[in-house]
């Protein structure tokens, strides 16, 4: 099925301002009361979950990244005792604006989507590790099975069905389900008290993000984190929500510049009046769900990838090749990681200071939260140092910026 483009507001309406961020870091949170985020924070507590690692991969032959995933795992203890005999459900990033097109000559896998040769690789060391069950995820803005979709994005679906006891599911809607799986955010949350999303997020033991190392428009950067914003289903979050037939982009979430949920209230909204900017709006969405869907591992693939956004759409895209893999047993220490090796001092800076110049820090929101660490002098680093990783991306300031009228909104997953 072909998906068109309808008018109405762009997502984030998003344009990347240049030019470095200059002067001390701003403390900016607009309608955040009592959790604007501090200019100086204080170190959280240890964490025994704060251990991630970096290994090289520079070529996306299933075999190299299978072995470079391995060597990941094993630096970090290990999965056989966290997955053997489990259910484990992986979240994807299938991010699109209606198709998956080649970009800087690249398929779309190895410069903004999730490659599906790290997906094979990943399930194969699962099923290997002793899982019960692999099951991939994302709500993707088609109306058509996941599998179909996979197959649009350049994956060899029959390869990884035929590994052994692989399911796929689009989750924009109840899918398989006969009914939302509430998911309560905890310790209260920032915009949301819980979460409604399909079984899959629920109906498993384990939980797995698989990134991309990108930057993003509206997040500063978008990694494991970032990744499960879009578990959110398009039937009760999206533009066009309260249908099961919907495949719109977060309108709502987004915010298009206004202090409501632009006539839907998502279900878990804690608060009819959000923050009007959505720099302050996506990172508390963010933390929220990450503590209501908490990630038990967390995958950052950054073999090859892009800077300057999340996809095609960024104006400054461009490609980066870093050549390597990060993987962590607590989603904020593994982004943090990743912030790090993207070329960025402080993955705990605050609002004003890149990535995070035009936005509120995720990182940050989620270790108040309590969801994990994002000190860098806490998180313990197994193989490749950040120093022999690094790939720094342009610093230059992401931006969003609200466009009322006069554009398009294309029906994207932004992730």
């Amino acid at each position: 099925m072909k998906n068109k483009m309808s008018d109405c507001t762009r997502r984030g309406f998003l344009r990347l301002g240049l030019g470095l961020a200059a002067g001390a870091p701003l403390a900016l949170s607009s309608g955040c009361g009592s959790d604007r985020q501090q200019q100086n924070p204080p170190p959280p507590p240890p964490r025994s979950d704060a251990k991630v690692a970096i290994v090289s991969c520079t070529a996306y032959d299933s075999q190299a990244v299978q072995d470079a995933l391995g060597q990941a795992f094993a630096l970090l203890g290990g999965i056989g005792g966290l997955v053997n005999g489990k259910a484990v459900t992986v979240k994807v990033n299938l991010t699109s604006d209606g198709t998956y097109r080649d970009q800087f000559g690249r398929p779309a896998g190895e410069s903004y989507i999730t490659h599906g040769a790290t997906a094979t690789a990943l399930a194969t060391l699962l099923l290997a590790a002793g899982a019960q069950k692999v099951r991939f995820v994302d709500s993707t803005p088609f109306r058509l099975p996941l599998d179909q979709v996979l197959a649009m994005a350049g994956w060899d679906v029959p390869t990884l069905l035929g590994l052994g006891n692989v399911e796929v599911e689009n989750t924009r809607n109840l899918g398989s389900g006969s009914q939302y799986a509430r998911l309560n955010v905890s310790g209260g949350g920032y915009l949301f008290s819980y979460f409604e999303l399909n079984h899959c997020y629920q109906d498993t033991d384990v939980f797995f993000s698989l990134a991309k190392l990108k930057q993003h428009l509206t997040a500063g950067i978008t990694l494991s984190m970032k990744n499960v914003f879009g578990s959110t289903p398009n039937a009760l979050y999206g533009q066009d929500a309260g249908s099961e037939d919907a495949v719109l982009w977060r309108g709502p979430l987004h915010g298009n510049g206004t202090a409501d949920w632009t006539g839907i209230q998502p279900p878990g909204a804690k608060t009819s009046t959000p923050p009007v900017d959505a720099g302050s709006r996506i990172p508390r969405i963010v933390a929220d769900i990450n503590a209501a869907r908490p990630v038990h591992i967390g995958i950052i693939d950054g073999i090859t990838s892009m800077s300057g956004g999340e996809g095609p759409w960024a104006p400054n895209a461009a490609p980066t090749s870093p050549g390597i893999l990060i993987a962590g047993l607590n989603a904020v220490s593994t982004d943090a990681v990743g912030v790090a090796v993207m070329g960025y001092a402080d993955p705990r800076a605050v609002r004003g200071t890149p990535p995070f110049a035009g936005c509120d820090n995720h990182l940050l929101l989620a270790e108040q939260n309590g969801i994990g660490l994002a000190d860098l002098s806490q998180i313990e680093v197994r193989g490749l140092t950040i120093q022999q990783a690094l790939y720094p991306y342009p610093q230059a300031v992401l931006r969003p910026m609200h466009v009322m009228s006069g554009m398009h909104c294309l029906r994207a997953n932004i992730g």
